[in-house]
């Protein structure tokens, strides 16, 4: 069986039609912001959210610590679920960088709603708690198992924002995947949050790169911010055309990933080794075996059958689905599970 590598959609490879568009990439200096294919997937990702600017980052790491930055001073504060990306896999960035503690929230499958805000904001005239400053979410949820926010509550969660003089950032590292599986507009996101980071190297398959997108206000500061992080590129453009080829001609096909990602989930609902499968919304599938039946074994003796997934911990398993695992991968992965224990 040919190898089959569902940890991440990050083990993507690039297309023919992104192997065409990095080769013949226009590309310049993008330190001096002359490189002319960022700043076409720089215009076309603020114009698709209908924000006033975006910059492009090596990574959404990096997208996001800048973001944060961008909102806050040393010693305040941030909001997010206890499950977040920029609390459990930047590597503490929040703090290192910005000098900034989270105050986390115990959401549903990494979402936060605006009742839980509104209860963890820290008084602004009490000094003795750090001052808070920003909310931040994440759509869809990494370790929620690829779980959309329902848009009414992001409205919600706008207004506890505003009422209080908070900032709203959206780490969207695969946001894409929430605004096709949902049908929705991309620009009521830029009506909302203040930053948005949108990565094109997860589900899009692009080889790097993540999109911040923000009002002007804060976003004529990123391009320091990114210089201090050390993300100042030079001919980035032949990256920065291959995320903009998927943008354009990849969105759409994530549909694909999310089909297989749900036709996964029922094949483990029905195996008497799982115990549980997480509601499958987009392209990731977080499910949990039985007692009895190890982890760690489960996945070696998946890899000697040439399957490769994640494990998050706790007994979470996690399947992501992506451009490179076709129809017939599927079928066989879902033979090897339904014939493990046999």
């Amino acid at each position: 069986m040919k190898q089959i590598d569902l940890r991440s959609d990050t083990v993507t490879k690039p297309t023919l039609g992104m192997m065409d568009a990095i080769m013949n990439a226009q590309v310049g200096d993008d330190v001096y912001k002359e490189d002319p294919s960022v700043n076409a997937l720089e215009y076309y990702m603020a114009d698709l959210f209908g924000m006033d600017a975006a910059l492009y980052f090596p990574t959404g790491s990096m997208a996001n610590q800048a973001a944060i930055k961008l909102h806050t001073q040393p010693g305040e504060q941030l909001i997010c679920d206890k499950w977040a990306h920029v609390f459990n896999y930047e590597g503490g960035g929040a703090s290192f960088n910005s000098g900034v503690s989270c105050k986390l929230i115990d959401g549903h499958r990494g979402m936060i709603t605006a009742a839980q805000v509104l209860e963890s904001i820290n008084p602004p005239d009490f000094y003795h708690s750090p001052l808070t400053s920003l909310v931040c979410l994440e759509n869809t949820t990494n370790k929620g198992g690829g779980a959309c926010y329902d848009f009414s509550e992001i409205l919600k969660i706008r207004k506890v924002c505003d009422d209080h003089q908070l900032g709203l950032h959206l780490d969207g590292a695969r946001l894409m995947n929430a605004i096709v599986a949902k049908k929705e507009d991309p620009k009521a996101y830029g009506k909302v949050f203040d930053t948005i980071s949108i990565c094109l190297s997860k589900g899009l398959g692009a080889p790097m790169g993540t999109v911040l997108v923000g009002n002007q206000d804060l976003m004529n500061k990123a391009i320091r911010i990114r210089k201090v992080l050390g993300g100042g590129m030079r001919q980035v453009g032949f990256m920065a055309a291959a995320g903009l080829f998927a943008m354009k001609h990849q969105l759409e096909r994530l549909v694909e990933d999310h089909d297989k990602a749900l036709d996964l989930a029922k094949t483990l609902q029905g195996l008497d080794y799982v115990k549980h499968v997480a509601p499958t919304e987009t392209n990731i599938v977080i499910f949990y075996l039985v007692d009895g039946v190890s982890e760690i074994q489960f996945m070696r003796d998946l890899a000697e059958k040439g399957v490769r997934i994640s494990n998050m911990g706790q007994g979470k398993l996690r399947i992501v689905t992506h451009h490179d695992y076709t129809a017939q991968m599927n079928e066989d992965f879902k033979y090897t599970l339904t014939h493990y224990l046999r």
